[in-house]
């Protein structure tokens, strides 16, 4: 029997949910924690649960329609580039990276990333790359009316530009070669510190704009300042001013406001936290809409390129990589990237290869094709959480502008040390929570194996510095790691702490379990016996794993057996003080300090 549409009750034979029904709930639980009371008002609840991000914008945990962002999701102003009838739903641009400094190895790459998935390819040339003098044996075979070629090319921009458009003439497609010259003077400031050249660029983009119409010459590149430990709004807000300082460039050499807006593609990183980084984008096209407006642009839709964060990526168990870019490859569909790079998993460990490489083009595939994830208009739009964080994070980003602005443009603010200065604070906050743990690197800071054997892979040129330092969420414990496993080399024996458990299995297992984690985070070892057995085990430092009664009964007699037998220092996995025990390890403990102590209690240098 068929039930009329009418006629079904659905959800509304339930309750209707009430927010401060939600509240009581959450302060129920909040209670036997000991976050909240019987006596916490219900409006006070919210913040209990509620975050900041790097940039300030508080992280609620539930969203509701009265949180969200005025205005009509998948609607002007557009936050991603698809309009609402549909076109563009092709996919994005999947954009391979190449850096290999030999042409014969790079057209290799090339042909065989073309044939089995990759749509364009990303050539960075010069000292961190390939030779410019070689670009035109690497593009050999390769047609470039139908594979787009974005070049990065540094300080050496002008000479690979020249090249690049030297060869388009050759072949006679100068009408039809797709691509961008990727002049960024403001990015290579930031990189390199090199002074920013932008009557170059605008004249690279005035010749594009009458003789090469189908490449654009500026790559507004925004990720020297994510790698700097830059939060999301300091990336967007240093992206806008470049983009602001390339119009001003770009009209004043001749061009027409909406011919320099069509010079221009911005690069942003994206990461593995999936939310953030599709808000980012979303946020990003809110931003660059907002200048169009005000510039009398008909056209103010930017053109996105995101790249999975090179910050994220680690060169411990790199095979984890694979599951960061992944997400982060799912947050540039969502968030509606024109174009995506996926890093290969290795991209630590020197240059990629062809496994490494096949792997990243199939995520792309599979998001695409399996998951159809570029068949559906603006998938967040509509989902309170992220209009909400969006509008957040587009306002936060516009200050950030706004006072680049007012310090004399991006130019001046990186020479005045008041982008470095803001960069500095932000990656000093990220890298207390990763020390903390509170940002977990799986692999890495969370269920290292301190005896991996990493794949080996030639190594890649490095890219000059000079400008923002480049940072890796990962280099302390990697450091720590480094330095364990050099001891290791060249002792014969790793560096190892001595579990004391107190009780039985069932008693120390969770605290033994969890210090011993930590500490093969810094490529320590360990090994578990009773107090007693410690004079045995040939190291120096013991922990105490027991539970917290065991631990008023006996820890301090244990602590005294240990350091009785020659224990430098006896940790204690929890929070109690006993006398004898020289420190604590517990859940938001500085795990780089304890483990930077351990090591040199252990004679690591």
């Amino acid at each position: 029997m068929t039930v009329p549409p009418e006629e079904l009750e659905l959800a509304a034979a339930f309750p209707p949910a009430e927010r401060d029904r939600w509240r009581e709930m959450v302060r129920g639980v909040l209670r036997k924690s000991g976050a909240a009371t019987d006596d916490t008002p219900l409006d006070e609840i919210d913040a209990l649960l509620t975050h900041d991000s790097y940039e300030g914008v508080p992280i609620a945990a539930l969203y509701t329609a009265e949180d969200t962002a005025p205005g009509r999701p998948g609607l002007a102003p557009y936050v991603r580039e698809v309009r609402p009838d549909g076109e563009g739903l092709a996919g994005w641009d999947v954009r391979q990276r190449h850096a290999h400094p030999d042409p014969a190895a790079i057209r290799e790459a090339i042909l065989a990333d073309l044939e089995t998935g990759a749509t364009s390819s990303w050539l960075v040339l010069g000292p961190a790359g390939l030779p410019v003098a070689s670009l035109a044996d690497a593009l050999r075979g390769v047609h470039l009316n139908l594979a787009p070629v974005v070049l990065d090319a540094g300080s050496a921009t002008p000479e690979a530009a020249d090249a690049f458009l030297a060869l388009v003439t050759e072949r006679g497609q100068r009408r039809d070669a797709k691509g961008n010259l990727g002049a960024d003077p403001l990015g290579l400031r930031a990189r390199t510190g090199e002074p920013a050249a932008l009557d170059t660029a605008a004249a690279l983009a005035v010749r594009c704009a009458r003789e090469f119409p189908g490449l654009r010459a500026i790559t507004v590149d925004a990720t020297p300042h994510h790698d700097a430990g830059g939060s999301d709004a300091d990336e967007l807000g240093a992206a806008v001013a470049a983009g602001v300082a390339y119009l001003r460039a770009l009209t004043e050499a001749g061009l027409t406001v909406d011919a320099a807006f069509g010079q221009l593609e911005f690069r942003f990183a994206v990461n593995a936290d999936q939310f953030l980084s599709v808000a980012k984008l979303r946020a990003a096209r809110r931003l660059w809409t907002r200048v169009a407006e005000v510039s009398g642009a008909a056209d103010g839709t930017a053109r996105i390129h995101a790249v999975t964060s090179s910050a994220m990526m680690t060169r411990r168990d790199p095979w984890v990589n694979m599951l960061r870019t992944t997400v982060a490859a799912f947050a540039a569909g969502v968030g509606g990237a024109d174009a995506v790079t996926v890093q290969p998993f290795d991209a630590r460990l020197g240059l990629p290869d062809g496994f490494s490489r096949r792997i990243a083009r199939n995520t792309q595939t599979l998001l695409m094709e399996e998951a159809s994830l570029a068949r559906v208009v603006d998938p967040a739009g509509g989902s309170w959480y992220v209009e909400r964080v969006t509008e957040d994070l587009a306002e936060a980003a516009w200050a950030w502008f706004t006072e680049i602005e007012r310090a004399g443009g991006l130019a001046a603010a990186l020479d005045s040390g008041l982008v470095a200065g803001r960069l500095a604070a932000t990656w000093e906050r990220r890298r207390g929570d990763i020390a903390r743990r509170a940002a977990p690197l799986t692999g890495v800071s969370e269920f290292a194996n301190p005896v991996e054997k990493l794949p080996e892979r030639p190594p890649a040129p490095e890219p000059p510095g000079g400008g923002l330092p480049v940072v890796r969420y990962a280099q302390d414990f990697e450091a720590l790691r480094d330095r364990a496993d050099a001891h290791a080399e060249a002792t014969g024996s790793r560096p190892t702490v001595f579990l004391a458990t107190l009780g039985p299995v069932a008693v120390h297992t969770a605290r033994a379990s969890f210090a011993a984690n930590l500490f093969q985070a810094g490529g320590i070892a360990t090994v578990t016996g009773e107090p007693a057995e410690f004079a045995a085990s040939g190291t120096s430092v013991a922990c105490l794993c027991s539970s917290d009664r065991l631990y008023g009964e006996r820890a301090e007699d244990a602590a005294r057996t240990l350091k009785d037998a020659g224990a430098a220092r006896v940790w204690l996995a929890g929070k109690g003080s006993f006398d004898g025990v020289d420190g604590r390890v517990h859940a938001g403990c500085d795990a780089v300090e304890v483990l930077e102590t351990t090591l040199h209690d252990l004679g690591v240098r």
